[in-house]
């Protein structure tokens, strides 16, 4: 590719299952923008790191939900982590990192409305925590478990999709809260990350032959709060073993995305006899709480008490579609990253 070119992502077709290799995503090929023709309060940014988070699925079904769909022919939706190349904005300058919904392009113009952060992260910590433990992925298990689960000491808190990068903050949370954690994931590799670096009390594979069994097993006292990336088989599980009174955090449900026929739990009514308090939440429903959660997981990463891990994608944006293979076969650990440029290689300007 030529240096004055910007491979971009866009939205093709709309898938009705799974997203499809060379079909779903088209790339496309556009001039650098130049910094002359930046309008007031405009950045031109060349974008380091993207995002991939299960919600992305969700972006591009044309139903109404907490976002706009992302048009065909659209630039796909993405957080992600750049640097600043030229501004007309009072709020960065050239050589600043912002963090933001900017897209899968590697160089563009956005509005300085889009930049959420400058100079994101934690002294001492690594430049992608803006985009994992410190960003949307970590804010939401901040509050999702503290404005909804609400963990106390003694309680059994049980979450799905565990050691994936919003499911492994929830899980420490509750730890840090004094709660007894089960964290399900779907790897021996998973589960020996869950147990031995980040924590929780019991680590489940639900892969294992016994998964329900050893389930029942790890929850004697039931269940108090159950956090749900997963829905399907083990939210009807989560159900079964409900205590009175538990607190259900609905956060996603992975294994129902590219399904056709979406499936929801048959053992519903659960939530009328053990008076079950199930809550859908968004991250953006608490955007004026960011910078003091923000705050606390910078302070807990540095006290040790919060463990992150990513799973970086190599190689940039015509990497897009083996990133999002990776997502959504759950084979990354952690926060999942596509490395568009690495920060030392030289702007295309």
């Amino acid at each position: 590719m030529a240096a004055s070119q910007s491979l971009q992502i866009t939205l093709a077709h709309r898938p009705t299952s799974g997203i499809i290799p060379n079909h779903t995503f088209a790339p496309v090929t556009v001039p650098v923008p130049s910094a002359s023709s930046l309008a007031p309060g405009q950045l031109l940014v060349e974008t380091l790191y993207l995002s991939l988070d299960p919600a992305m699925r969700g972006w591009i079904e044309d139903k109404r939900s907490y976002l706009p769909p992302v048009k065909i022919g659209a630039v796909m939706r993405a957080y992600g982590l750049a640097r600043v190349l030229a501004s007309t904005s009072s709020r960065a300058q050239p050589g600043d990192l912002v963090a933001g919904a900017f897209g899968m392009a590697e160089v563009v113009v956005v509005p300085e409305a889009l930049v959420e952060e400058v100079n994101p992260g934690a002294p001492g910590g690594k430049m992608t925590d803006a985009l994992g433990v410190l960003g949307m992925t970590g804010l939401t298990g901040y509050f999702g478990m503290t404005k909804i689960g609400m963990p106390k000491e003694g309680e059994t808190v049980v979450v799905t999709a565990a050691a994936g990068a919003t499911g492994s903050v929830a899980a420490q949370i509750a730890k840090i809260a004094g709660a007894r954690v089960v964290g399900i994931a779907g790897s021996k590799e998973k589960v020996e990350w869950l147990t031995e670096e980040v924590g929780v009390d019991v680590g489940l594979n639900y892969n294992d032959p016994e998964f329900k069994k050893k389930f029942e097993e790890a929850t004697p006292k039931f269940v108090d709060v159950f956090w749900d990336n997963v829905g399907g088989e083990q939210l009807e599980m989560g159900l079964a073993r409900a205590n009175k009174f538990a607190r259900f955090v609905m956060c996603g449900g992975i294994s129902q995305y590219n399904e056709k026929e979406k499936k929801g739990p048959r053992n519903y009514l659960a939530i009328v006899s053990m008076r079950i308090k199930m809550q859908g939440f968004i991250v953006l429903d608490h955007i004026d709480e960011y910078a003091e959660a923000r705050k606390q997981l910078a302070q807990w990463l540095n006290e040790g008490k919060l463990k992150r891990k990513e799973t970086m994608i190599k190689g940039g944006l015509k990497n897009v579609e083996a990133a999002f293979e990776c997502l959504f076969q759950g084979k990354n650990i952690g926060k999942l990253l596509l490395e568009v440029k690495a920060p030392e290689e030289a702007s295309k300007l």
